[in-house]
């Protein structure tokens, strides 16, 4: 079966309107429930439509074995447990370079930072030009999939790969240089 089983029915990307049903049926409670993991109303609304993009781009994988109102709470659940996540290693990562800004007597820190910042040009210089371009995008830019495929007129399955073939490649070439926090923020 190649198709999402919607409440009896099934649900491929010929039957718009059946998933534009599912959609409105169940966007606002989802949004309510994100907004009570998440506590912002604006990426409540972000890990909803991250989990109906998904459930659009990957129906013909996506073999749903329970109800539909099942599935899409517990991938609301994991989308914004995935997002708190980031919030506590951006956090903890600032709380880091504040500690290292706060010392600059420390030239051991400062050589170190030196070093991993020469490392780090030169393992982004040595990706392909599409992952060095979307990781910069995500990582500098702090532009989420969706907005760096808009920019880069690619699908966000495509960011997704190139993000991923990025973050491998670039743990190999920065696991030694890399202090953990360090690590976490950039390759997690």
């Amino acid at each position: 079966m190649n198709a999402v089983e919607t409440e009896g029915q099934f649900l491929n990307k010929d039957r718009e309107e059946e998933f534009e049903i599912v959609f409105k049926k169940h966007f606002k409670n989802l949004h309510a429930y994100a907004c009570t993991i998440v506590r912002d109303e604006v990426m409540a609304e972000e890990m909803v439509q991250n989990v109906f993009c998904r459930l659009w781009e990957k129906t013909d994988q996506i073999q749903i074995r329970e109800s539909v109102s099942g599935y899409l709470y517990r991938s609301v659940y994991h989308e914004s447990l995935n997002y708190i996540k980031h919030l506590k290693v951006r956090d903890a990562y600032q709380s880091y370079a504040i500690n290292q800004m706060e010392n600059p007597d420390n030239t051991s820190h400062q050589i170190e930072l030196r070093e991993l910042e020469d490392r780090l040009e030169i393992a982004l210089k040595e990706l392909p030009e599409k992952c060095r371009t979307i990781f910069q995008m995500s990582r500098f830019e702090e532009l989420k999939y969706q907005e760096i495929a808009d920019r880069l007129e690619l699908p966000v399955k495509t960011v997704e790969n190139q993000m991923g073939k990025a973050l491998r490649l670039l743990r190999i070439k920065l696991v030694d240089f890399l202090p953990a926090s360090f690590l976490i923020f950039f390759l997690s």
